[in-house]
This record gives structure tokens, sequence and C-alpha cells, in this order.
């Protein structure tokens, strides 16, 4: 039983104000890092069947491409350079790397308060991706996003319980130049949130500065590399089966500065990867574990996410079908074969192909984000705020996200079955000589926060009620929630003097 059940003998208010109060975090019903694995879209065969394609990829059709630095680490690990310059994986080779990798990652939050420990089947949703518009819900139109927008999207991220890191979700179109837009939007974003953050560079040079700045406000190098907040989003391989130069050598400076890797393969369904499922998945898988190789060969046991997000594409036009039903299967299936690696993983799930915060972006946004998971995927990328299949980012979006987030959650959590869940007790007293029904009952008012999850924006009024209270409006909430969230300084906001160090050492462009 909740040890924190109210008591009735106060009276109602009393009773009220227990329920007002927050919960132990053991006690809440949803938290990050629940447990997922329960969905299982591929059968044991159908696993293993993926593992030994991917394993005869690696070994017969190899990856092109790779950079020299990148030739001489897998060589020296093993893998052979062919005369036609791909690079081949023996059997033996991913199989060692795969046992020997380090299956227990956590990625640091700047204060320490949202870590994410990303062992077993731990799921995590956050923000991802490189949108280049912002939606306008009251224009009903999209514009071009700026450095501005990515740190009020990272300030509003600070304050949602359900989503727990901080991805960019997209590019600041206003900075030109490419190495400043680097390292200001590791400005702009650690400004926004103390969560964990993730961030790509465009360039190799470019690494260093950011690398800087990330020492500078950490209050350290050895500080960050102790609890690094910061990870790399890096699309190692350009699909299909090539290693993309560039940035393989940002990731090899990223994991020699200490920051962990995700390794993001997103092979587009029958453009870039195969047009099945299954072989879409494969190639998925089969890049990854190259990716893995090489993050080990360049530091064994470095830190690294497993991101296998293969994306759906419309075959009848070209589009691309992120709010699908396939796309939910395929991140779903990537994260079984996370668990089956027993590596930490990361899919994309949650971004809908609708233009707006609509129904069609309900529905999408929900299928994929329960599915993935469900299926134990640890990282849960582009899962809050994402549209227009990844090239649009609404700020309502990601706030009404947040009550999304928390029903998958709850999914992910499940049914607990056991003597005091299966109530006969409660039956027996309710049923024989009681009230006939359970409203008010011990049980029922000490479970009431610890079994059920609320939804802040979603409406369960009666249509009387809802008249009376004047209709009130999801998009017209939302947006009162955001400028009530951006009106007040961000918790994570930096002391005056690193700020003014900051601005001293680099070129800032957003307002101070």
């Amino acid at each position: 039983m909740n040890d924190q059940a109210p008591s009735r003998s106060g009276g109602r208010a009393a009773r009220r104000a227990a329920r007002a109060a927050p919960l132990a975090d053991n006690l809440r019903p949803i938290r990050p890092g629940m447990e997922g694995g329960r969905y299982n879209p591929l059968s044991e065969a159908d696993v293993l069947r993926i593992h030994h394609a991917a394993l005869d990829a690696l070994e017969t059709i190899g990856l092109a491409d790779a950079p020299p630095s990148g030739i001489a680490y897998l060589t020296g690990a093993g893998a052979i350079l062919g005369d036609d310059g791909r690079i081949r994986f023996p059997r033996a080779l991913v199989e060692d790397t795969i046992a020997k990798a380090t299956r227990s990652v956590t990625l640091n939050s700047r204060d320490g308060l949202t870590d994410l420990d990303l062992s077993g089947s731990k799921v995590h949703y956050g923000t991802a991706g490189a949108a280049v518009h912002m939606v306008d819900v009251l224009g009903n139109e999209f514009r071009e996003s700026t450095i501005q927008d990515l740190h009020d999207a990272a300030k509003i991220v600070d304050v949602l319980d359900n989503v727990h890191f901080c991805q960019r979700p997209m590019v600041a179109r206003d900075i030109k130049d490419n190495m400043e837009m680097d390292y200001n939007t590791i400005y702009a974003a650690c400004r926004g949130t103390t969560k964990h953050i993730g961030t790509s560079f465009s360039e190799p040079d470019f690494v260093a500065p950011a690398v800087e700045m990330l020492y500078m406000i950490a209050g350290g190098e050895d500080k960050f590399r102790a609890r690094p907040f910061v990870s790399n989003s890096n699309c190692f391989v350009v699909p299909p089966m090539k290693f993309a130069t560039e940035s393989c050598e940002v990731m090899e400076l990223c994991i020699e500065a200490g920051l962990p890797v995700l390794l993001l393969s997103a092979g587009m369904q029958g453009a870039t990867a195969p047009p099945t499922l299954a072989g879409a998945i494969v190639q998925a898988v089969a890049e990854c574990l190259a990716g893995l190789v090489y993050v080990n060969a360049v530091k064994p046991g470095a830190p690294c996410i497993f991101g296998t997000w293969p994306f759906g594409l419309d075959l009848r036009t070209g589009a691309m079908s992120i709010g699908s039903g396939e796309q939910a299967l395929l991140s779903a299936g990537c994260g079984q074969m996370h668990r089956f690696y027993d590596l930490p993983g990361g899919a994309a799930a949650g971004a809908s192909d609708s233009k707006m915060p609509d129904m069609q972006a309900g529905w999408e946004q929900m299928c994929s984000n329960v599915m993935a998971g469900l299926s134990g995927v640890n990282m849960v990328y582009e899962a809050a705020g994402m549209h227009a299949s990844l090239l649009g980012f609404c700020h309502e979006s990601l706030i009404l996200s947040d009550d999304i987030l928390g029903q998958a959650m709850r999914c992910v959590r499940g049914i607990e079955v056991n003597d005091d869940t299966l109530a006969l007790r409660e039956m027996a007293e309710v049923c024989m000589g009681g009230p006939g029904h359970y409203l008010g009952t011990d049980q029922t008012l000490s479970r009431m926060q610890t079994e059920s999850v609320y939804p802040t924006f979603g409406n369960r009024m009666s249509p009387k009620e809802w008249a009376e209270k004047y209709k009130p409006d999801l998009i017209r909430n939302a947006i009162a929630r955001k400028e009530e969230i951006l009106g007040v300084p961000s918790k994570a906001a930096f002391p005056p003097e690193l700020d003014a160090a900051l601005r001293t050492r680099f070129n800032i462009h957003l307002a101070s």
C-alpha cells in the first residue's frame, strides 16, 4: 500500500492537501527511466535472423569512404580494407566488440538532478532533429528558426517532467557562420536547461572551440570529463553502407574530448535503405555495429548509443512518413535489437508529418512514442514538438507533448499484479455490506495519485462544464503556458561572471 495514504479523519480539505503535495520519486506513477521491453514486434527467431544478416552484410559488403584515420583505427582492430576501398568486418571482430562494449551509460545533467541511466530497458523521451522552420500556430504558417527559438525550446524542456533530455531540435538559421552556429547552439541550449543536451558539429575544425566552451561551462576540463553533460549526435554513416568522412573525424575528436557519442544511422526505407521493414532494420543494425567497432577502436569502452534511426517513406510520392505505423514498427523493432545486444540504444519516434499540432499530429505522435517506449528504447529522440516530417518545430506542441509522453510512460509502466493490486479485500468490503462502489474508499484515495497519470492540458470536462469554463482550447492554453515559462528567468542561466567570460571569448548571438 502507499505509505503516504491520506487519513480520512482529517476532513476533505486535509485529503485534498495531501493529494496536492508532491510525491516522493519512488511513489510517482511515472518517472524517467521506467523499464520498457514488454512489446516485441519480432520473434526470437526474427531477431537472430536480423543479427546474422547484419553480420553477413558487414563481412561481405562492408562500408566505404572511411577517412584515413578511420581506416587506421579499424584495420588496427582487425577490420579488412579491400582493393575496392571498402572496409569489411570479420564476424569474430564484431562479436568480440559487442561483448566488450560499455553496457551501462549515464548521460549526465549539468546539475546532477536529472541524470539518465541507459542500462537495461530504461526509457527516456526527449527532443532531437535539425528543423529549419518554426511552426507559427497563430498564423498557421512557418518561419525560419533562430538561436532564440533554440534557447526557448531548451528553457521549455527544462520545466517539462516528461521530456527528459534536450537534443538540439532545430538549426539556428540566423547564424550564417557554421562554426559560430555550432558553439552558439551549445551556449543557447545550456543557458536554457540543465538537462542532458545533445548536439552536432558541422566540421572537424569546429569541435575544438565548442569543447573549449564546454570546459569553461563545466568549470574545467577535468570536471567535464568526470560528468559530460553534452553528447555528440553523430551521423557517422551516409546510408547505404558508407561512412560519412567528415562526421567520422568529428566523432574521433569528440571521443578524445570526453563526449559520449550517439551513433546515428538514418536510412530512408525504400530510398537509402531497403524497402522492407526487416531490411531497413538489418542495414541500420549493420551500420551501427560498424560504428560500435569504430568507437571502441578509437577508445575501448568509450560511451556510445546504438542509434538505429531508419525512417519510413511514402513510396507513392517519395515524401517522408515519420508519422506512420511503419515508422512506429521500425523504431520498436530497433528497440528490440538494442535489447538483444544489451547495448544502450536510441531510435526516433513521436515526430509528425502534420504541419500543425492538430488531430493528425496527436495520433502520429502517440502511436510511435508508445510503441518505442513499450519496446524498451533507452533514448526516444524527436519525441516532442517535431512536425512537417522533421522540417518544423513547434514550442506549443512541445508543451502539449508533455501530456502525450506522460500517457506513453504510463503505458511503459504497465500493470502491476500482486496481492494488494488484486484488491480482493476491497471487493469484499464494498460488495458485502459496503456502499456498492469504490468512490472514497481508502484504497481509491491512496491510489489515485500513484496509479494514474493526469493530463495537464487534456480536457476531461463534461460539455456543460467545458462551456461554463469558456470552452478552453488546447492551443490557446499551450500559448499561455509558453509565455509563462519564457516570462521568468531560467534556472539554468549562467552566473554573470561565467556569461561575461563566454561572451568575451566567443561571438555569442543570443541576447544577454
